[in-house]
């Protein structure tokens, strides 16, 4: 018994699996209100009733696969950094965004699920689908800026932000998690992301390589002058 429940545990793993992999290639072929259940069973085969059975609704399974990719990005990018020592804050940084960078080449249809089309109708859970992950992401940014801030305080004066320029939740997670962390360091690290998201969604949706047959030397130059831009030895 214990054998014929594993392989039915290890086949619906598979399946699901096969039901995400499905949905993002669809989106990345006709856009996300591609994702539909029914089109994905006829993709695969399977009745409509059946798919049912993994995932009651679209919405659920554009839930998961928003859980699933966000995780996948905080995975990377924490690894990326930590492989860099605490006391080098310019590396840790080139080291996150290039593995932002990287992960978002390897997982086009991920980063345009989570950081792009919205996908139309979809009701998003009152919490984020993908808490945790969102979380670290957020505070891997900000951990970025506070590394970097005993150098750049001196270019960015606090004066010039206050803890109500931001959103109360944000403020209130980044007090409680690096305390003493004065408000000019969140305005450097949104600033950080801007940088690096604004030139990844150009790669991504095709607008950079109009331009250039190299985006990533543009990138590389852009975070080079971002980490000079912050007081820090590169």
């Amino acid at each position: 018994m214990g054998t014929t429940t594993g392989r039915r545990e290890r086949l619906r793993a598979e399946t699901t699996a096969e039901i995400k992999k499905v949905a993002l290639g669809l989106m990345s072929s006709g856009g996300p209100d591609a994702i539909t259940l029914r089109a994905i069973a006829r993709e695969m085969g399977m009745t409509a009733n059946a798919i049912y059975g993994y995932f009651a609704t679209r919405d659920d399974l554009v839930t998961t696969l928003i859980s699933d990719v966000y995780t996948s990005l905080a995975d990377a990018v924490d690894a990326a950094r930590d492989a860099r020592p605490a006391d080098d804050p310019a590396g840790r940084i080139a080291a996150w965004a290039n593995a932002f960078r990287d992960w978002a080449l390897t997982n086009p249809e991920g980063f345009r699920l989570i950081y792009g089309d919205p996908v139309p109708g979809y009701q998003a859970p009152e919490t984020s689908a993908a808490p945790e992950a969102e979380h670290r992401v957020c505070a891997g940014l900000t951990g970025l800026a506070a590394g970097a801030w005993p150098h750049a305080k001196e270019l960015y004066p606090e004066a010039e932000f206050e803890w109500s320029d931001f959103d109360p939740k944000l403020a209130a997670e980044v007090r409680e998690e690096f305390p003493g962390l004065p408000p000019a360091a969140v305005a450097i690290a949104l600033r950080i992301w801007g940088h690096l998201h604004g030139l990844v969604s150009l790669e991504i949706y095709g607008h950079m390589r109009v331009q250039t047959p190299r985006p990533d030397k543009i990138y590389r130059a852009e975070l080079a002058q971002l980490i000079r831009g912050l007081g820090l030895p590169a």
